[in-house]
């Protein structure tokens, strides 16, 4: 695949919707398959794609896991032939040693990449998520904090972060040596950034961060990685980083006229009826479900306490759909939600029973996953409803499968980040469905009813 000028997978489902978009704004064509596929396939279906993405979920996997699932996948991506292969991570570089560790991504590519060092690029200024001399900032509702301060990462369910230093932070993860070329560096420009990679590799590092402020910024990092990485190379280089690294290739792809294309998306028109279903426990998406509740939506709360449990299960699950059936044959709008917000005390109800029931599931998240893909799925096949929306990364992971999903590309960049898509599904029924995958910390506040009501701007 000659055409191509990148491959990459996502650690989640929605942060791999939130690497297309970054590329879809800059018209630069894009494809997101939920499983890796083959030169012949994107020929067939998509021959004009620029772009391939894979939807993976190595976020909430084992390092152990990983070791099994990653390597086929990479190769997989490095026989397409691309210049780089990225590994896209989460905006806010949610990992640890036990869970959706980077250090062991990085080690399995280096068994089948070349580099000569992996460059890591996190910063991601359309997101608000910043990186100065090593540390991570990103925003919030009100406010940047710096990582180890933010209010969802501090106190993040799985990955909780208590520190900003991605370096320190990363260390914990690989014992691989790293270097850092900073934001004063990249002030300087093109020339003199790369100059400062090249030399912090010939000096050791086995893996480099490269700092990231504004746009300005982006547009040099992007071209010294493709420069250095990308452009006249013979195998395909691994790389690292957030969406931040493909807004930043794209700006630099415009400015050196690789890709000199104006992105087109017909306007986004209302839709009479809306599903919201949400697993995000995150403080934006409880003022979003606060937000959609207010412009009519009907809100469902999923019982997740006695869902979980075997003895209860029947009867939670039955009554989230009749409850959102019943609203949707009034002719509401209806979000289904499992939490609002991280001090829900749902959160803690469904620990305990976890702990208390007989039989409880194995992995609690994996099974309420499922279980909000298998209630969307009902409520799609018992009416007509042709546009969705799924909150919370993990969420999105298990609702696209059950929806037999096999790729998206972008249909409207409704917010950074959080694009409506166009399925592609191996069911009939499902098949050009339009949904929005959203992260749990991504989004206005007034994205659900955006969803629902459409616009013919983008931001």
């Amino acid at each position: 695949m000659d055409d191509l000028l990148l491959a990459f997978y996502g650690d989640d489902v929605t942060g791999s919707t939130d690497a297309m978009d970054a590329l879809a704004r800059s018209g630069i064509e894009t494809v997101l398959f939920l499983d890796p596929p083959n030169s012949e396939a994107i020929e067939r279906e998509f021959p004009d794609a620029d772009a391939v993405g894979v939807a993976g979920t190595s976020r909430s996997m084992t390092p152990a896991t990983m070791n099994d699932a990653l390597p086929p996948v990479f190769e997989s991506l490095a026989a397409l032939d691309a210049p780089l292969v990225h590994y896209k991570i989460c905006s806010t570089f949610d990992s640890a040693p036990d869970i959706g560790n980077i250090g062991r991504a990085i080690g399995i590519a280096t068994d089948i990449f070349e580099n000569d060092a992996v460059p890591v690029h996190a910063a991601a200024p359309p997101l608000g998520r910043y990186v100065i001399f090593g540390n991570m900032f990103a925003e919030d509702i009100d406010d940047v904090y710096r990582l180890d301060r933010h209010p969802t990462m501090r106190d993040h369910p799985m990955t909780p972060m208590d520190e900003s230093d991605l370096r320190r932070h990363l260390s914990k993860q690989t014992d691989r040596s790293m270097g850092l070329v900073d934001v004063l560096t990249v002030d300087e420009g093109l020339e003199e950034t790369r100059h400062e990679l090249v030399e912090t590799v010939r000096e050791g590092a086995e893996i480099v961060f490269l700092d990231g402020l504004d746009d300005d910024h982006l547009r040099t990092t992007g071209g010294v990685i493709w420069e250095t990485y990308g452009d006249n190379r013979d195998e395909p280089s691994f790389v690292v980083g957030s969406s931040g690294f493909q807004y930043a290739l794209a700006d630099y792809w415009r400015a050196a006229g690789i890709v000199d294309r104006t992105p087109e998306f017909d306007s986004l028109a209302p839709v009479d009826q809306l599903i919201v279903m949400s697993g995000s426990a995150s403080p934006l998406t409880a003022a979003q479900i606060d937000a959609a509740l207010d412009a009519g939506f009907t809100g469902v709360r999923i019982d997740t306490a006695n869902l979980i449990d075997p003895e209860t299960a029947d009867a939670a699950r039955e009554r989230a759909f009749e409850d959102a059936l019943n609203a949707l044959d009034r002719g509401d709008s209806v979000v289904l939600y499992t939490a609002h917000g991280s001090d829900d005390e749902a959160i803690e109800e469904t620990k305990r029973r976890a702990r208390e029931a007989i039989n409880p599931p194995d992995n609690v998240g994996e099974f309420i996953g499922d279980e909000q893909g298998a209630l969307l799925r009902r409520l799609l096949d018992r009416t007509e409803i042709d546009r969705v929306c799924v909150a919370g990364g993990d969420t999105c992971g298990h609702v696209t499968p059950a929806l037999d999903v096999y790729a998206l590309q972008t249909r409207f960049p409704l917010a950074p980040g959080s694009p409506l898509c166009t399925a592609h599904s191996r069911t009939g029924r499902f098949d050009g469905i339009e949904i929005a995958l959203k992260g749990g910390q991504l989004g206005g506040t007034d994205y659900f009813v955006r969803v629902r009501d459409g616009t013919d701007a983008w931001e």
